[in-house]
């Protein structure tokens, strides 16, 4: 055998590189060069490394597989510092003067690694070992074994530090989008927009035309006659290095374009997430090819036949000097001859096929290239890299048939249509067993194909492997389906033949999960790991589950595929993210009058995502003084508050009735125009999870007004409601929280106020208490609400949030004759407890329910059903042994802890004190003169007058149970 020669750039060629652009790069601490439009990948093979990679469980050494996002192996960590990324794939991450590059999974280093040990204990590491070993004694997994498996764990080394880069997002609708830019793609958007309408055609790579231009006759020539015809169109966007990641419903498809990787200096973004509307989708996505699986099918110097032609003619790079070309289909042959072509040897073509006599195979034999039929790989000579290879016949009859002497293996086992999109919301794939394929049923098309998102698969994409009609190639021969080679190997060859190059998992593995019961796909993939790595199987999963069926004694068809799921190739949390950083992480939400709130010196708290004010305090005040002042304007005089934050959702159609009925516990389709309803809303576990006033606004149509956290939540509820079980309700739901600007004007003299303002008729008679009406207030648009949280007269006024802030100074500016003060939630929670009205979040925690707040008065008896109603029924919840709501008094004038619990005799099952209460809400009252608190007690109602010890670390507090209602308990106030 000859000396293995290390790969080389080529003196000549390379479509994609430009040799007067050198580019120098780091990889190991060592200085390597490539060129402009070099992957990292090409330019270190370029540069003479092979091994790029150790394998993830028995840290095999491995060098390249494929030239595109199917690549197992060459994954890397990029950058440094900050801007250190790891699991990076080096054949498509393009090469960027300065790039740093290191190997993952290897210690001390790539060549010499010392968890290669595990590969001389592969018998102890079977399929499903971790399943079968370290599980007894449980003591010994978890002092011994648990810590060592968790460093071993995964790849590459998580960054340290917060990404310096920045990311952004775009939208963008199209009546149609082409996803591909292969000769297939560009010649279904040339004929798609010829009819009009925007045309959207992504390409995943910096250059059109897929392998078209070198592959094929004239190749060049189509591809740049269809460029050159679509960007003549008007209506149609071409968007290279834009990869399509995953298609949802509705013609939703999400995109990542590349614009600065690892180039920080550029200036630009480094990716942009596009978020993309279609009114039908073509996926024209090509396919990738499968390798073989024989024995030693993993040494690094055995890639895909197309990724060394693609090394070749794009980058002029030979991953060796002698290339072996083993297949069971004609377009290996095409490798053969790109070799030949540049001056490379090709000493054998080893055909599984019992006859090759294509225009293909005879232009290799014609170039004096020997072609052995009906062939096999036997073994790969070698372990760091080929050193030759021992061929066999196909049918595994008789001993091996010869050596051959090479440094490259180009193994072609057939190709896969990418089917991720199509499959990703719901198309179906049908076995094609003449082409060897799963395809695009065309019958069976994706979920939501109903004219929003109509999805169409195209070229390789559809399983059509024939572009003679469209690049003039000649017809090729029929596959052979190979999946084991040779036929009927021997267990020994089988331990050494490689389904997932990545996850160690062996032809042998995923047998061993077909004996030992694992007949679904999905299982035997958790159960071997198959499919499981950073390509999710794009090389591994068909040749898998041939291997498991042929185990099972079925058909492919009748095994199946596993779940496509997206994203199609991996995303970066900075992508997904993109602006949503830092400060705009969760974007401060700020209501109209925000900046008069600052001007006037507010001490604001975060309630959601929204800023409030807390209260005003003014020179010389604490928060405690500012609200105990802006209590007594409210109660005394009139205060305003800014309500904008508070949710309201638009319920409208011919059924928003009786589905407003299932929502809340009350009778909503019996409320009248004009008039409001105060509501609870509940869980399906009957636990309370929002209150809020509703208004009927017309015959069908309600606006429901929630909590300030609870305005997404709530809607997001109703929605999950309507689309799951009463999808044929005619019911449309909208947040129109941040449409309209909302000001309590609250006290004995608000009436009088709003008086001043003129426009409206705000009279007892004309506008009573829970009814609401619309007209102008000072020139403004307004809707007026009478209802009330702090038990004084009060008025809840709606205006478009344009107008809100110069509503809010026209109030204040007739106010002022009245003393008017702002107040901020501090005293709105004070004067909501002092009247006994509850709090969600704070009287509420996720297990009480209605009953337990005195609340049912505010469930109907009429109707048979809502939402919660029979959970509420359980035994548990009409127990009276629950806690219930009342009031507490403080015995030594001390405002008891929020909190705290109210202890009991004995302890629990734990040995922890007994509890039969806890402190809900908790205030001094400036109104009066001392503190008050609610709480929920065990059977609370019944023990009136009862005192209870609440205990604190280093203190106990004494309480009295009260009445929860402290202020006005007749409401007499409320109507001023």
């Amino acid at each position: 055998m000859t000396r293995r020669h290390p790969p080389f750039r080529l003196p000549q060629g390379g479509r994609l590189i430009d040799r007067s652009a050198p580019r120098p790069f780091r990889f190991e601490g060592r200085d390597r060069a490539g060129f402009a439009g070099d992957t990292l990948a090409s330019a270190l093979l370029g540069s003479g490394q092979l091994i790029m990679g150790r394998s993830f469980k028995y840290h095999r050494p491995r060098g390249p597989l494929a030239s595109g996002a199917e690549e197992p192996n060459a994954l890397f960590g990029l950058g440094t510092g900050p801007r250190f990324e790891p699991n990076q794939r080096a054949t498509t991450t393009p090469l960027e003067p300065g790039m740093v590059a290191v190997s993952q999974n290897a210690w001390p280093s790539l060549d010499r690694d010392i968890g290669a040990i595990n590969d001389r204990l592969w018998r102890f590491f079977p399929a499903g070992f971790y399943y079968k070993t370290f599980i007894h004694p449980r003591a010994a997994w978890k002092r011994l074994f648990e810590p060592v498996i968790r460093r071993a764990a995964g790849l590459g080394r998580a960054p340290e530090h917060p990404d310096p880069d920045r990311y952004e997002q775009a939208y963008a609708h199209a009546e149609v989008v082409v996803v591909g830019g292969g000769i297939a793609g560009l010649a279904a958007a040339q004929r798609v927009a010829a009819g009009g309408g925007r045309v959207l055609v992504l390409e995943q790579s910096p250059h059109w035309g897929g392998r078209t231009p070198v592959d094929h006759p004239d190749g060049q020539a189509h591809v740049e006659a269809a460029l050159a015809a679509l960007r003549a169109m008007p209506n149609v966007t071409l968007r290279r290095n834009t990869m399509a990641t995953g298609l949802y419903d509705h013609g939703y498809l999400l995109a990542r374009e590349a614009l600065a990787d690892h180039a920080p200096d550029s200036g630009l973004p480094r990716q942009r997430l596009w978020r993309i509307r279609a009114g039908r989708i073509i996926t024209a996505t090509g396919a990738l090819e499968r390798p073989l699986s024989f024995a030693g099918n993993d040494v690094p110097g055995v890639m895909l036949a197309s990724a060394v032609r693609d090394y070749i003619t794009d980058y002029a790079v030979a991953p060796g000097r002698r290339i072996a070309v083993v297949t069971n289909n004609d377009d290996a042959y095409r490798t053969a001859l790109a070799a030949l072509d540049a001056g490379l040897e090709v000493p054998v073509v080893l055909d599984a096929r019992a006859q090759a006599e294509g225009a293909l195979p005879q232009a290799v034999r014609a170039r004096g290239v020997r072609v052995e039929t009906g062939a096999a790989v036997a073994k790969v000579l070698g372990r760091m890299g080929v050193d030759g290879l021992r061929w066999c016949a196909q049918d595994g009859a008789g001993d091996p048939l010869g050596t051959v002497d090479c440094d490259v293996i180009a193994m072609s086992g057939g190709w896969s249509p990418v089917v991720h999109l199509w499959s990703h919301c719901g198309g179906k794939l049908v076995w094609d067993e003449a082409r060897a394929m799963f395809a695009p049923d065309p019958a069976q098309p994706p979920t939501g194909a109903d004219g929003r998102g109509d999805v169409l698969a195209v070229g390789a994409a559809a399983g059509d492997l024939r572009l003679a009609e469209l690049t003039g190639a000649p017809d090729e021969a029929p596959i052979l389906p190979v999946w084991v080679m040779p036929a009927g190997a021997p267990p020994k060859a089988r331990f050494k033949m490689w389904l997932d190059f990545q996850n160690d998992v062996k032809v042998s593995d995923v047998e061993l999960a077909g004996r030992e019961g694992y007949a679904s796909v999905e299982h035997a993939k958790r159960y071997t790991t198959l499919g499981m790595a950073t390509d999710q199987g794009k090389v591994s999963n068909i040749n898998g589950l041939a291997v498991l069926s042929d185990t099972l004694g079925q058909p492919i068809a009748a095994t199946g595929t596993t779940t496509f799921r997206p994203p199609y190739t991996p995303l970066t949390l900075g992508t997904i993210a993109a602006e949503a950083r830092g400060a705009a992480f969760q974007p401060l939400r700020k209501t109209p009058m925000h900046g008069w709130h600052e001007a006037h010196g507010a001490d604001f708290e975060p309630v959601g995502l929204w800023r409030r004010p807390y209260c005003y305090p003014r020179a010389g005040e604490t928060r405690e003084t500012a609200v105990a002042r802006e209590i007594g304007a409210v109660r005394g005089g009139v205060g305003t508050l800014d309500a904008s934050t508070l949710g309201k959702i638009l319920v409208k159609g011919p059924d928003a009735g009786r589905f407003l009925d299932m929502i809340y516990t009350g009778m909503m389709s019996s409320l009248p125009v004009g008039k409001c309803r105060y509501g609870l809303i509940c869980s399906e576990n009957g636990f309370l999870i929002d209150d809020g006033v509703a208004a009927r606004l017309s015959e069908d149509a309600w606006l429901c007004h929630t909590t300030t956290g609870g305005a997404e939540r709530i809607h997001a509820h109703m929605e999950d409601w309507l689309q799951c079980e009463w999808w044929d309700w005619q019911v449309h739901t909208a947040n129109l929280t941040e449409q309209s600007a909302q000001i309590a004007v609250v006290g004995p003299k608000a009436r009088a106020v709003l008086e001043a303002l003129g426009g409206m008729d705000v009279s007892e008679a004309a506008l009573p208490f829970m009814g609401w009406a619309e007209g102008t207030l000072a020139g403004h648009p307004v809707r007026i609400y009478r209802i009330s949280f702090s038990g004084e007269l009060s008025f809840e006024i709606a205006t478009p949030a344009d107008r809100g802030l110069a509503l809010w100074e026209a109030i204040h500016a007739a106010g002022a004759p009245y003393g008017i003060t702002p107040y901020g939630t501090e005293a709105m929670h004070v004067m909501r407890a002092e009247k006994g009205f509850i709090m969600i979040g704070d009287e509420t925690d996720g297990t009480v329910i209605p009953q337990d707040l005195n609340l049912g008065w505010a469930i109907s008896k009429k109707k048979p059903d809502f939402i919660g109603k029979r959970a509420q029924e359980r035994s548990f919840m009409a127990s009276p042994e629950r806690w219930k709501l009342v009031g507490l008094e403080s015995l030594d004038g001390r405002v008891l802890p929020d909190g705290a619990y109210a202890v009991a005799d004995g302890v629990n099952a734990n040995g922890q004190r007994n509890t039969q209460g806890r402190v809900t809400s908790s205030y001094a009252s400036p109104t009066l003169g001392r503190p008050i608190a609610m709480g929920l007690v065990q059977r609370g109602p019944e023990r009136m007058g009862e005192e209870l010890a609440f205990e604190v670390p280093g203190a106990t507090y004494r309480a009295r149970i009260v009445d929860p209602v402290f202020y006005d308990k007749e409401g007499t106030r409320a109507n001023g």
